[in-house]
């Protein structure tokens, strides 16, 4: 049907504008910096105090760069996209001259107008269990390069899950978050993330974009190079869902009424103007005009290089005639045997053809330029009339002979044609069928297996998690199951979560389910919402002081943030004296004892 074709939008992001921070950024206290430093997308924006703290991030771009240009200011990513470079490792930054580059994109185009450092404070998201490492890179140069007052670090999901549950913060929950590189089961008890039982699948959006983007490439081979990252992308974004029950779902898509109203044709970009189709008779003829000058030219090019590498031959051929002229007969007789030749006769033979080839050469050369270009007029020959006749009544009297093979026992060959050729339909040939492909995609998180990955799904995933809890912290888990995440806002998501659920719970038990208001912004919602109200505690927010004493990996715990585990290397010197102390008192107590 023509209402299932969909043409790609092909987005193309604009460079975004230098803003200005206005009045609020810079009241008694500094206004908070939210990043939400995200693998896929970066967001950032300012926690503005008041009854509106503003509706939404002012900056959201792509974290990637290349050729120097951060995000929105690269426009369409296909082209660059075997240059495309990004700071993160999965979802952990390692590269931080890359996250360097996009903290600078971030804090010009919000107006950060401080002269010399970024005055403002910072709330940033970083992974789950984020590396003491990688945390104390990213404290090194927020505050050695940009000089902020303190920071505070964060969990996105927990961001997002704050800011959907403002009034049920100490509670117990089980969030499924599900990003571009991963997905998480993180357990929250009573109110805080249980980091031992936290359990990560290394699937996401960008995995299933990659899947995709192969099924529709072996399914079209013909548009290899037009089935591109960025158009899955929108596929899986705009037109891919969830099955509730995959099994079935492949089932009914096995009938053909039910494929018919439900596969989704991507329209892709043709030109429908044929070659040749809509020419006039005068474009025909200007055309045929330069296809002859083109002829003409490459004919005049052959020329003059086959006439200079005759040229070339020829002078070489009289240098060794002019050492037979001169006797120098040794180098004369050596020159023939290069050149392959057993007598002077010989060679005065082939000079002589090779000059009157040379100067016709040049006399072709030269009537080329001479003569003027002529056009070509689809003409025949002038002949007389009675030549034109004299074949034509031949052929009359040859076809005379085939006419017993055309006699009335033949009829069918005297019918006119009558079949209808059918018409090509040019756009139908430019269209991707996705069927099957809307849901197999987005599969491949429940089951791994379908791209060859050796991990659990999330239903397995989340039955391991609630099986190492008692019976009733299980209860009190599953009573509060929050999905959040750009890689869930699939339709249907929360009905398969539900429907794994009620498999794996025990008979006539309850849980609830709720899917994040904004899967993709909460993240940041949250953060702001976080930082205005934690703005004046002290408790929360790591200072440079504090950063300069106790290291950059140092983090202070709050609600939405990791679980903070010091490493303490044992130093070697005093684990030498402890060990001859201990000696000497054991030979001090066996000496008393003797």
């Amino acid at each position: 049907a023509a209402a299932n074709v969909f043409p790609f939008r092909d987005a193309r992001s604009a460079p975004d504008p230098v803003l200005e921070a206005g009045p609020l950024a810079y009241g008694p206290l500094p206004v908070p910096l939210v990043l939400d430093n995200g693998s896929f997308q970066a967001r950032a924006g300012w926690a503005c105090p008041g009854p509106d703290p503003g509706p939404e991030p002012r900056l959201q771009f792509r974290a990637v760069c290349a050729r120097g240009q951060v995000g929105n200011a690269l426009g369409s990513l296909e082209p660059l996209r075997w240059m495309l470079r990004s700071p993160f490792d999965r979802n952990v930054p390692v590269n931080l001259e890359l996250q360097e580059l996009l903290f600078d994109y971030s804090f010009q185009h919000l107006g950060v107008s401080s002269q010399g450092c970024v005055d403002h404070p910072v709330v940033l998201t970083e992974a789950v269990c984020n590396p003491l490492y990688s945390r104390q890179m990213m404290s090194e140069l927020l505050f050695e390069c940009y000089g902020i007052p303190k920071v505070a670090y964060g969990i996105d999901s927990l961001f997002s899950f704050y800011h959907n549950k403002p009034k049920n913060l100490t509670s117990s929950a089980l969030i499924i978050s599900s990003g571009y590189q991963c997905t998480h089961i993180l357990p929250i008890l009573e109110g805080r993330l249980d980091a031992k039982n936290c359990k990560r699948i290394n699937l996401g959006g960008s995995q299933a974009a990659g899947y995709l983007q192969r099924l529709l490439q072996l399914k079209y081979p013909g548009h290899l190079a037009a089935i591109t990252l960025s158009r899955m992308e929108e596929i899986l974004h705009e037109h891919s869902y969830v099955a509730e029950d995959y099994g079935e779902e492949l089932q009914k898509w096995r009938c053909p009424d039910y494929y018919e109203n439900n596969v989704h044709k991507m329209q892709l970009p043709f030109s429908s103007k044929l070659l040749g189709s809509t020419l006039t008779s005068e474009e025909k003829q200007e055309r045929r005009q330069q296809q002859l000058r083109r002829l003409q030219e490459l004919n005049a090019r052959r020329r003059e290089e086959k006439l200079q590498l005759d040229q070339e031959r020829l002078d070489r051929l009289l240098c060794v005639q002019e050492l037979l002229e001169d006797g120098q007969m040794d180098q004369f007789h050596k020159a023939l045997i290069e050149l392959n030749m057993d007598s002077p006769e010989e060679l005065q033979s082939y000079i002589q053809k090779l000059s009157s080839a040379v100067e016709q050469a040049k006399q072709k050369i030269l009537q080329a330029e001479v003569t003027l270009e002529v056009d070509v007029v689809d003409s025949k020959p002038e002949t007389p009339d009675l030549e034109q006749l004299e074949p034509s009544l031949e052929d009359v009297e040859s076809m005379n002979d085939f006419e017993p093979l055309f006699s009335e026992e033949t009829p069918e060959v005297e019918k006119p044609v009558t079949t209808v050729q059918p018409v090509f339909n040019l756009a139908a040939y430019h269209q991707l069928f996705v069927g099957t492909e809307r849901i197999r995609a987005p599969e491949i998180i429940f089951q791994p297996s379908l791209i060859g990955e050796e991990q659990a799904g999330i239903a397995e995933t989340l039955q391991y998690v609630l099986d190492r809890y008692p019976k009733d912290v299980q209860e009190t888990l599953v009573q509060n199951v929050f999905l959040t995440g750009g890689n869930m806002m699939y339709p249907g998501m929360k009905a398969r979560i539900e429907k794994e659920l009620l498999e794996m719970r025990p008979f006539q038990s309850c849980f609830q389910v709720q899917l994040a208001f904004n899967p993709v912004l909460d993240a940041w919602y949250g953060a702001r919402d976080w930082a205005l109200d934690h703005l004046d505690n002290h408790e929360v927010w790591v200072t440079r002081k504090e950063y300069e004493e106790k290291g950059g990996e140092y983090l202070k715990e709050h609600c939405a943030s990791n679980i903070y585990v010091p490493i303490h290397l044992p130093k070697q010197a005093s684990r030498s004296s402890d060990t001859q102390a201990s000696g000497r008192s054991t030979g001090a107590s066996g000496s008393s004892a003797g």
